[in-house]
């Protein structure tokens, strides 16, 4: 039996105008105007000359349009054509074709990127003071940073190259672009992103980390923060980022990497320092009671050297692990995990909080797994305004 009908792909069309196939915009586009943000845009945002005369024009609507089509998973500038859509074009003015949205992009430079990060910011201060967006942010606020490689396969991607990147537990060389994200979460709010850079692949982890935190932190201030505390990996425990933490004033928690220094301190920790530590999934043993995780920390007093002969003394906290590859070993075979902090939190609590740093993990699966499947824009300034609008 066959078809008699040839399908193409014109033949499924959402073009009943009494419908509208994304309805949830609505709401969400209301709470962005009640929180003034095409006021903010046309504050921020400046095309000044242009190579189309009409490409600089209403940079509020055409970038309000971006983001809702960014609201409906569009990931590349055609497919904000969902916007026009059934009665959709009704419900909301100035839907703009993409071919238009695609003029106004290619206008943008890094400066402008710029721009429209200022705007994500006070827009995200003004979202956080008239919805609870940040509950209990005024006890502690966690700033997360990382970092993440997005492969790319176009020859003429400006500005991809090969960087680092781990799949399945093997690091090896990807081509591609590399975003640095920062987040602002709470002990009962998932994270939110508050500063978003896209940089070359081959840019370090680490690289102009000290400025966004900073960025970050003032940031979670003009959102109310009380306490505020830096989380980040070993490619962010840097003396550039530590110094900015204490020049900002806020706690940290950030790996370090392991060097003749740090492992002197670890192995200066006497065996009895170490205590067992409970993690969420930790499976107790029903005839000792003991945690099978067989994860134990402890803490010594550590000199951080900051360049310029500054010093501060803080804590390095170490998590040790039993290493899998040695289960029948005659003595146990650990493996260290060592973090630097300036908290007051008792050891146990600094490592568990240390370790929920891996929140930042979800927002990036909401990223890769949304908007942001894949990058099409060949030119990188065209590419980039769209992470701060994400």
């Amino acid at each position: 039996m066959q078809s008699s009908y040839t399908f193409t792909i014109g033949s499924a069309v959402f073009d009943e105008r009494n419908l509208v196939s994304a309805a949830g915009l609505v709401p969400v586009l209301e709470l962005a105007e009640q929180t003034g943000l095409s006021g903010l845009i046309a504050e921020h945002v400046r095309l000044p000359s242009t190579r189309v005369r009409s490409g600089a024009v209403n940079p509020a609507g055409k970038l309000t349009s971006i983001v809702a089509g960014m609201m409906c998973g569009a990931d590349c500038i055609d497919d904000v054509n969902v916007l026009r859509a059934g009665g959709t074009p009704r419900v909301f003015d100035e839907v703009y074709a993409p071919s238009t949205l695609g003029i106004f992009l290619r206008e943008f430079t890094f400066g402008h990127a710029n721009q429209l990060a200022a705007v994500a910011r006070a827009h995200l201060v003004t979202l956080a003071a008239r919805v609870p967006l940040l509950a209990d942010i005024e006890q502690r606020a966690f700033v997360d940073i990382d970092s993440l490689l997005r492969p790319v396969y176009g020859h003429a991607k400006q500005g991809a190259s090969f960087g680092h990147a781990k799949i399945a537990g093997r690091a090896l060389l990807r081509r591609g672009l590399s975003p640095q994200i920062t987040t602002i979460s709470t002990a009962t709010a998932a994270p939110v992103i508050a500063e978003a850079r896209l940089r070359s692949g081959k840019a370090g982890s680490g690289r102009a980390a000290a400025r966004q935190v900073k960025q970050a932190i003032t940031t979670t201030r003009k959102c109310g923060a009380g306490k505020i505390m830096v989380r980040g990996d070993s490619a962010f425990g840097t003396k550039k980022v530590i110094a900015a933490c204490l020049e900002e004033g806020v706690e940290f928690s950030l790996s370090v990497s392991r060097n003749k220094r740090i492992n002197a301190a670890i192995e200066a920790i006497d065996e009895d320092a170490y205590t067992p530590v409970h993690y969420p999934g930790a499976v107790a043993d029903p005839d000792t009671g003991a945690l099978i995780s067989d994860a134990e920390v402890a803490e010594t007093p550590y000199t951080l050297r900051l360049g310029c002969g500054r010093t501060i003394t803080g804590r390095l906290v170490v998590r040790r692990v039993k290493d899998a590859r040695y289960p029948d070993g005659l003595f146990p075979v650990w493996r260290y995990h060592p973090f630097v902090t300036n908290s007051d939190l008792p050891t146990t609590e600094a490592d568990l909080t240390h370790r929920r740093h891996a929140i930042i993990e979800t927002t990036f699966a909401d990223l890769i797994d949304g908007p942001l499947a894949h990058i099409p824009s060949g030119l990188f300034p065209r590419t980039a305004p769209g992470w701060p609008a994400r």
